[in-house]
């Protein structure tokens, strides 16, 4: 015979629990697509979905917050167009922008929560 454990002593766990749903983590990864247009699509389904998601939430701040970092740098290197260096730096900004929004949307689509490695927490 083998022993029982009393069903109020035996924990049950759901195996999928704090794995995101496929929706979840579509949602995630667009929030990161849209920002190669601006920060106005990742603001928009943040702000829809924030209350029922907690990776939406995550991830439509992080993506928020990224672009809006990026706004900042791209105005810095605005102003100092009118050096040289402004040039330069408009386009590195611009590669850093789009390389890492893509690996951030692959990550994403992962049901991973992905961080960028240069990016201003403004939105907490």
């Amino acid at each position: 015979m083998s022993e029982e454990t009393p069903f109020s002593e035996t924990p049950k766990t759901d195996p999928t629990a704090g794995i995101p749903s496929k929706d979840e983590r579509n949602l995630a990864m667009i929030c990161h697509l849209l920002g190669l247009v601006g920060f106005v699509g990742p603001l928009v389904i943040w702000l829809i979905k924030k209350d029922e998601s907690t990776v939406v939430d995550d991830q439509g701040k992080e993506s928020l917050n990224f672009q809006l970092t990026i706004l900042l740098a791209s105005l810095v290197s605005g102003v100092l167009a009118c050096f040289i260096i402004g040039f330069f730096l408009a386009i590195a900004v611009a590669i850093y922008d789009i390389v890492y929004i893509i690996i951030a949307a692959m990550k994403a689509n992962e049901g991973e929560l992905y961080r960028y490695p240069i990016c201003l927490r403004l939105i907490k």
